[in-house]
């Protein structure tokens, strides 16, 4: 796949019983994914959402092939040094299978208060809580004593034996510098391939401005995509879904949700790889679960064929 990975994130997979969930993970692996990516929300508008973790665990428990990434974490709604230790445990069940993607929410405030948080102090608190967690998963004792969190002698062993990638995401100037700052790379959605490419060059010159030795950039994009015969059939599957998700009309999120055959939709993919993305989530919306696994997997083919 030329550094290429596609996965996808699958709707349905919070609506399903134990053995549902199971069998759709396997039917994933089986398929040749990448990955599977969950969200993240506490309590997101009408109350839905899933934890980011505790779902990561699940399906790298089921599979002993698929990575899982995050995409998007909220982690200034929780305490670093808990999430410090999801992700150590998560390193021990599942070596090297496992991306953290982080960002900031927002789209609903009642979210944020609710979890005690200021809206207004997310960004800070994310500055923050990457820094703690990254200096926790060294292993080492940690003191710190910041705007949001104080820590005395804090330390999370054993550490994990690879690294965890820590890629933030957002589309603001703000939290694309952080990404230079902080990350490992940028987790980006809604955003034309030449967006994504400027979006990489301004993460590369925060981490230069900051004196850091560039990562192996890992650099992600969730994409909502309908997937059909042709692109009626598709936008009908995506649109409601979008839609019921989101609370706005379609429309306004068209242009950077493909709808189509898998071959249209690679099409709409390669300039991305060719900008600098090198992880796809693909968010599905087709006629059954089991076509749109199969549709991602085409998909994924199509795409490593352009490379």
């Amino acid at each position: 796949m030329a550094g290429v990975q596609v996965g996808c994130i699958l709707r349905p997979l919070q609506q399903m019983d134990g053995s549902q969930h199971r069998e759709l993970i396997e039917r994933v692996d089986d398929a040749g994914l990448d990955h599977l990516a969950i969200g993240d929300h506490v309590g997101f508008f009408n109350g839905s959402g899933a934890d980011g973790l505790l779902a990561a665990a699940g399906i790298l428990t089921v599979s002993a092939r698929l990575s899982v990434n995050t995409g998007v974490y909220l982690l200034p709604l929780r305490h670093p040094v808990v999430v410090a230790r999801q992700l150590a445990d998560l390193a021990s069940l599942a070596p090297g299978r496992f991306v953290f993607g982080v960002g900031v929410g927002g789209e609903d405030r009642n979210e944020v208060q609710n979890c005690g948080v200021d809206p207004a102090t997310r960004g800070a608190r994310m500055d923050e809580a990457i820094h703690i967690v990254r200096e926790l998963l060294s292993g080492r004792p940690l003191d710190f004593d910041g705007v949001h969190f104080s820590l005395q002698q804090a330390q999370i062993t054993p550490p994990p034996l690879e690294p965890i990638p820590i890629v933030v995401g957002g589309r603001s100037d703000a939290a694309i510098r952080r990404a230079g700052r902080l990350g490992d790379g940028w987790f980006g959605i809604w955003v034309s391939p030449s967006r994504y490419a400027a979006s990489l060059d301004t993460m590369k010159l925060a981490a230069a401005d900051s004196g850091r030795a560039e990562p192996a950039w890992l650099n992600a994009l969730n994409v909502w995509i309908g997937v059909d015969e042709d692109a009626e059939s598709a936008r009908a599957h995506v649109a409601p879904a979008m839609e019921s998700f989101y609370g706005m009309p379609f429309d306004r999120f068209a242009r950077w949700s493909p709808t189509g055959s898998p071959q249209t939709i690679a099409d709409f993919l390669v300039p991305y790889v060719e900008a600098g993305c090198n992880v796809f989530n693909l968010i599905m919306n087709g006629r059954s679960v089991e076509h749109e696994i199969e549709a991602a997997a085409e998909i994924r083919q199509l795409v490593g064929a352009a490379h």
